[in-house]
């Protein structure tokens, strides 16, 4: 599992997971400030190379890759902007999200929330 820090741009966190996910065929899950990538067998790694492309192809493509930098270190991989600009959208607002207490996954969707915490208890 490859965890992808997103402090700095989490305006855009949802569109850059959709977009690395699709790029190195993994499962992304949905945190706070971060996202987690997995792969569907667990014997094969993701290839850490190819997702910092992705991130790096993404934030080109919005015209953002000259302002941040993405770095890795171990299973963790890091965007931080290198100017001190943040990516300003307009997002959800996070009281309109549900997050699990457990792991800290967040959805927009109550009934979503109770699925995945029985999931802590198989």
């Amino acid at each position: 599992m490859l965890t992808i820090d997103c402090k700095d741009i989490a305006s855009i966190k949802n569109e850059l997971l959709v977009y690395v996910a699709d790029k190195v065929e993994a499962i992304p899950t949905l945190k706070q400030h971060q996202f987690t990538l997995s792969t569907f067998d667990d014997d094969v790694p993701i290839d850490t190379e190819l997702v910092i492309s992705s991130i790096k192809e993404y934030l080109d493509s919005i015209d953002e890759g000259k302002n941040f930098a993405v770095i890795s270190n171990n299973e963790r991989i890091s965007i931080t902007s290198i100017s001190g600009r943040v990516i300003e959208r307009e997002t959800v607002q996070q009281s309109d999200m549900f997050s699990c207490t457990h792991c800290g996954f967040v959805t927009k969707y109550e009934v979503e929330l109770n699925v995945h915490m029985r999931i802590h208890y198989l």
